[in-house]
This record gives structure tokens, sequence and C-alpha cells, in this order.
């Protein structure tokens, strides 16, 4: 063998190992993570980070009857057909979670920096903003190829304006963020008070809104709300709400918030926006999320003892740490997997059920699997966005 051959060679069995590397070098990064964990930290709040991310993508690909209509994607959910699905809302529409979530990281990274709003902005912006940022460019190239390429394209926000889905939820969150120099501030000064006057103002919005008729007031709450619950996972992260009664409390004033305001004319029952329903909880936003939010802190306080005894298992508490370091890269690229499921299902002339049929019920599991193949390899691609670190 010749000294080039035998180079090529090498390059090529080189070449060929580098997934089984990769696979390695991250799997080591990984159990480097768990290892570094600190005996205080509160691994439940991991856990409903990743959880929360899960149901939603989980709910967007199983739980919607993803069909076209007019030749747009449509994605209604099945709760008005579905006896009692509305419940399951209670528990499903877990953005609050993550919010709430949010509100505990934050406080947390804000103490960190030691109150530098510099500092503080720049780690959490950075985070949430360069994976974005890599899933519009990449959205936008994609765009002008086909373009070019396919003629009479008439564009994504034409027909598939559900890839878009993830961002306004970023947008409300990265809200949130911009104004913890504010919350935090209140909360050190008076934590109870503060978390009072938020709800107060936002049961009060909700009043002036369908007490006038007047949907500005809607647009208020859509960013009040989630201050308010943000702000509740403050009081998880100092360990305000850690009693007992305290769980309790908080547990049954939720749920007796929810069964109040799902008794009021003016709000429906579904968590989740509902074919039929003339108004949706999430968007404008209600006091309807924030007694949601409320019934769902007290949930997972209360579970929080057990959930941190399971954590402690080295390979689960791996997972979730693994589901962590790329939670937005999923969330950000999961509608796109669908979207490019529905257009193999279309390709291979597989039926696409518009409603939710038993035949519709029957292929959930393929609208598990396919898209989440796609996920895989798109998190693959373009997880460094989001995992690597100066």
């Amino acid at each position: 063998m010749t000294r080039a051959a035998g180079k090529l060679d090498v390059e090529v069995k080189a070449m060929a190992g580098w997934p089984v590397a990769a696979v390695r070098a991250a799997s080591h990064s990984l159990d480097l993570r768990v290892a570094a964990t600190p005996g205080s930290r509160d691994r439940t709040v991991d856990l409903m980070r990743a959880v929360s991310i899960t149901v939603v993508v989980l709910w967007h690909w199983t739980g919607s009857v993803t069909h076209r209509r007019d030749g747009v994607i449509v994605m209604p959910n099945p709760v008005d057909q579905v006896p009692l699905l509305w419940l399951a809302t209670w528990l499903g529409q877990v953005m609050p979670v993550f919010f709430l979530v949010g509100g505990f990281a934050n406080l947390a990274a804000w103490d960190r920096v030691e109150g530098s709003t510099r500092a503080f902005l720049r780690l959490r912006l950075t985070r949430l903003l360069r994976p974005t940022g890599v899933f519009l460019g990449v959205w936008a190239v994609l765009e002008v190829l086909l373009l070019v390429a396919v003629q009479d394209y008439p564009g994504v926000l034409s027909y598939g304006l559900v890839v878009a889905v993830p961002l306004w939820f970023l947008a409300a969150y990265v809200w949130v963020v911009l104004v913890v120099p504010l919350t935090a501030v209140a909360h050190r000064r008076a934590a109870l008070p503060t978390v009072v006057l938020l709800g107060m103002g936002v049961v009060a919005v909700d009043t002036a809104r369908f007490g006038t008729g007047l949907e500005p007031f809607g647009l208020v709450n859509t960013g009040l709300v989630w201050i308010f619950v943000h702000q509740l996972g403050y009081l998880w992260r100092d360990g305000m709400l850690d009693s007992p009664g305290r769980r309790w409390a908080i547990a049954a004033a939720g749920a007796t918030g929810l069964i109040v305001v799902t008794t009021l004319p003016v709000y429906p029952r579904s968590m989740v926006a509902t074919v039929g329903d003339e108004l949706s909880h999430m968007y404008p936003t209600t006091a309807g999320i924030a007694t949601l939010a409320l019934f769902q802190l007290g949930v997972i306080l209360l579970l929080s003892p057990v959930l941190a005894s399971v954590l402690q298992r080295k390979r689960l508490w791996k997972v979730v740490v693994a589901a962590n370091t790329m939670i937005m890269t999923v969330f950000l690229w999961h509608m796109t997997a669908l979207l490019a499921a529905l257009a193999l299902f279309e390709t291979a002339g597989l039926p696409i059920y518009p409603e939710p049929t038993a035949e519709w019920w029957a292929q959930r599991p393929l609208w598990l699997l396919i898209p989440g193949v796609l996920l895989a390899a798109l998190v693959g691609l373009f997880a460094r966005a989001e995992t690597h670190r100066r």
C-alpha cells in the first residue's frame, strides 16, 4: 500500500468512527454534568422544565387533528368532541409550569450575578435568542431556496404558519426575563404583597375587559398574567411555600379558583383553545391561566418530596440533564418536524383524518414516531447553538 493510500485509509476510518466518538463525547459530558450536580439543587425544577416541553410537543403531535383546510395547515384539538377531555387540560396545559420554573431559575441566576442587570440579561437572553436566531436563519434560507426552485411556491406563512407557534411563547418569556431586574427587586422587598398585588391586577384587568368589552385589556393581561406566574416561581425558589400546610393551601386555592373561573359564563372550561369556544384562555391570556398556575404549583410542591427522591437515581437524572441541555432546540423545531411529517404522509398517500375518528386514534403512534425521528435529526443538526458555551 502506498503512503497516500494508507493515509486515505486512516482518514476514512476516522470519518467512519466520528459518530461513535461524538456520542461518547456527549455521554462523557453528560456524566460530568451529572457528577457535578450539587446536593442542594432542587432537581424537581429541572424535571418540570423537561416535562412541560415534552407535554407541549406530544400534545401538538398526537393531540391535535393536524390536516390541511383549503390548503392551510390547521391543528384543532378534539377537546370539544371527547367528553370530559377539557378536564385533562387542567394538567395538560403546561405553559404555566414553564413560567413557574422560569421564575425559580431566573431568580437563582439573578442572585448568582449579584443583581447585575447587564450580566443577567446577557446570560439569559443568549440562552434564549441564540437558538432562536439559528431557527429563523435556517427557515429564511430555506424559504429563499424554495421560492427559487419551486414554481408558484406561496411561502410557508401562507400555508404553514404553525411552524411559528413557538415564537409567541418565546416573546412572552423574553418579556418576563426583561423585567426581572424590577420583579426580583420587588420580590426581595415585599415578596407576598407583590404577588397579591399582581393577582389583584390580573382580576381587575379581566373584570374591565369583560365589563367594558374593550379587548385591549386582554393584551394587558397577556403581559401581566405571565409576570404573576413567574413571580410565583420566586416564592418557590426562596422556599416560602415549603411547609405541607402551604403546599395544600396553594393547591386548594388553585383548584377552587379554577372551579369558580370555569363556572362563570365568560370563560371556557378548557385551558386550551377549543372549537366552538369564542374565547381562549391562552391568548389573550386570562385570569384562568393565573389560577391554573396556582393549582399546578400546588400539585408540583405536593409531589416534590417523592420526585426529589426518585431523581437521585443516576440514569434518570442523566436523562433530565440531557433534556435540559437542548430544551429550546426541541421546542423551536418540533413544529417544523410536524410539518415535515405531514408532507411525508401526503407524499406517501397515507390517509389524514380531519376528525378524531377511530382511525385517527389508531394512527396516533405514527404521529409520534415520524415527527420524533425527524426532530431527532433536527436536534442533531442545530442543538449546538444551544449547548455550545464559550
